[in-house]
């Protein structure tokens, strides 16, 4: 009898003990990463790799103990809402979005989930309420403060073309950065004694009309804003340029790269590199809220030979020997 009472207690704790152990084999939740931008998949590339070799130098990778969803507009802005309702279909954890547009599309969505933001000017488009403590659900990096950065592109192209006197700055009106980078045009402009001339493109179809415009208007030269429709449209532009021989000088080296005469930019894949610590620190119980937005520390000043030859330019030795990259 005790030795039957002794099975009996015993196949009663397997029994007990079964679900315990069923429960602590569960796999671990792998985290789901939004990754949503403005930019064509090809302007993204470089970026993106930056991003995913910061998530491998912090132990993750992907398919196996995270995961990432990839969304590109394509230079399209009106569809980041669309592909935020993706991402929010999806349950993602914590958003990593690339341009205003993108984190305005975020934070509509999913008011309630992190982002790690990259954008030019954060609190001035009202997206943080200080570089120190954001606040909310949004961090991130600042990629340029917007009038000291419109300045050096109109000084780096005055000291190029020391002859220019009339400039020509082309932006997007949809985009929400514009009238922050704007907002110290005229200052500048008086300090270069530069006259300077606005000029709009919403659409593809209107860069064109921008450069004939300004062709028109014998402005001699152009200062491109940052934009993801400009960048998705970077090898128009400098067909545009170069048909109307106007030099220009643009916040995103990609432009350089795709036949633009130069670019100053603060060096996109470190700070996509970057922005994998803030995911992890997020994922491991940070608040987006209280994690300061990091500004850049390594700007890239890119020429292109080939475009200044077209155009007939001798770039100064000034400006050749502070280049991070000459393209011959």
């Amino acid at each position: 009898m005790n030795k039957r009472r002794e099975l009996i207690i015993a196949f009663g704790a397997t029994a007990l003990a079964a679900p315990f152990a069923s429960f602590a084999q569960q796999p671990k939740k792998v985290p789901r990463i939004g990754y949503l931008t403005g930019d064509s998949q090809s302007a993204d590339a470089p970026r993106r790799n930056g991003f995913r070799q910061g998530l491998r130098e912090l132990g993750y990778t992907e398919g196996q103990n995270i995961i990432v969803e990839y969304r590109t507009a394509e230079g399209k802005s009106d569809r980041l809402p669309e592909l935020a309702a993706e991402l929010a279909s999806l349950k993602v954890d914590v958003v990593f979005a690339f341009t205003i547009g993108a984190v305005e599309a975020v934070k509509k969505t999913m008011p309630a989930v992190p982002v790690v933001s990259v954008t030019p000017d954060p609190v001035g488009a009202g997206l943080v309420a200080s570089l120190a403590r954001p606040g909310g659900n949004v961090t991130g990096f600042s990629t340029l403060a917007s009038e000291e950065m419109i300045g050096k592109f109109m000084e780096l192209l005055k000291e190029t073309v020391p002859k220019i006197t009339r400039l020509a700055i082309l932006s997007n009106p949809t985009n929400p950065f514009t009238s922050l980078a704007l907002k110290e045009t005229e200052r500048w402009a008086g300090n270069l004694k530069l006259s300077v001339r606005l000029f709009s493109a919403s659409t593809p179809d209107e860069i064109e009309k921008a450069f004939v415009a300004a062709s028109k208007e014998r402005v001699g030269g152009f200062v491109v804003v940052p934009d993801a429709m400009f960048l998705a449209q970077r090898v128009r532009l400098a067909e545009l340029a170069a048909k109307h021989r106007l030099p220009a000088i643009y916040g995103i080296r990609d432009h350089a790269e795709s036949g633009g005469l130069m670019a100053y930019a603060a060096s996109r894949p470190e700070i996509f590199r970057r922005a994998a610590t803030y995911i992890d620190k997020i994922l491991k119980g940070a608040k987006p809220g209280e994690l300061p937005i990091e500004q850049p520390t390594k700007f890239e000043l890119v020429i292109n030979m080939k475009t200044a030859k077209a155009l007939g330019l001798t770039i100064p030795n000034s400006i050749l020997v502070r280049a991070d990259r000459v393209i011959e």
